[in-house]
This record gives structure tokens, sequence and C-alpha cells, in this order.
């Protein structure tokens, strides 16, 4: 089973995804994945953005600082990369869900989670990700049918992951 949720507003799904995250651990959950959490900055500059590692307590930054005047990506591939090796990991313990952050520019372009999700469906471990807007046909060319919206509120999102682990 392959969810995903469509959420509207700046950084919505990133807290939408850590609080199912929170709640399912609190369950007791063996989850696989990364949720991301951002970090507020001055009105200057960009927030950062930390993905934790959930079948660990680790927590990798994966933006980088180009300066106040940047318009590229601050997404740090090197460090993506550090985050997927440690949730790839997980997959060899069974859990009984995996959950990426998002499926965004670098799962389009076949790297970032691309293979960690490809590898749980393989594994018949059911995979939460989210997906923006501008994502949706990448993503489903991706998920080829196999891709099912979820409502983007707590309840709706923890109700699939209880469906889909059953």
């Amino acid at each position: 089973m392959l969810g995903y949720l469509v959420a509207e507003g700046q950084g919505e799904a990133d807290r939408l995804l850590f609080s199912v995250a929170e709640q399912l651990q609190a369950e007791g959950w063996p989850l696989a994945g990364a949720v991301q959490s951002n970090s507020e900055a001055a009105p200057a500059h960009k927030c950062d953005m930390d993905l934790h590692v959930l079948s660990m307590k680790e927590v990798v930054r994966i933006s980088q600082n180009l300066g106040a005047f940047s318009k590229g990506c601050r997404l740090d591939p090197a460090a993506l990369e550090t985050a997927v090796g440690m949730a790839e990991a997980a997959l060899a313990k069974s859990p009984w869900l995996c959950i990426v952050n998002k499926f965004g520019k670098s799962e389009i372009d076949g790297k970032g989670f691309r293979p960690l999700i490809g590898e749980a469906l393989v594994q018949d471990i059911p995979v939460l990700t989210s997906v923006s807007r501008g994502n949706i046909a990448a993503f489903q060319a991706f998920a080829e049918g196999m891709g099912e919206e979820i409502a983007a509120d707590l309840a709706s999102i923890l109700a699939w992951c209880k469906a889909a682990q059953a």
C-alpha cells in the first residue's frame, strides 16, 4: 500500500507526518523512514530543514545555508543521502510502516527516498508520504496506480495507517 497526502500551507504536510510518527511510535509501532521538522528563522533567512530518522534517534540537517539573497535549492543532497541510508537499514527489522517526508524533486529524479519507497513496497511494508500539488503527476507516474490519496488530517491519516497494517 502506498498512501499519500496533499496538504495546503507551507510546512503543513511536514507537521502532519511528524505528528503521525509521534503517535504511532507512542503506540509501539516499529517504523522506517524519516519525517521533517523545520526550525523557524529570522524573517530574512529561510528555515532549517531536519530529517528525523524514525528507526533511530538521529536527526540529519538537510538544508544548507546559501546566504540571504540566494534563490537556489537549499537541499543538501549529501545529507539527504545520509538520511536515506540510515532509514534503509530499518527495512531489515520488519517495520509496520515506512514514512517518507515527501515525494519531491529528488524522488522525481530517481534519487532521495525513491529507492527506499520501492524496496519497502517490494517487502509489503506500507508507505506513507506527502506530495505537493505540483508533483502529483510525477508521483502518479511513479506509483503506477498504487497511490491512494488520504485526506490531510491527522485522524484520516492514522486510520489509513492502521488499515494498511491490519
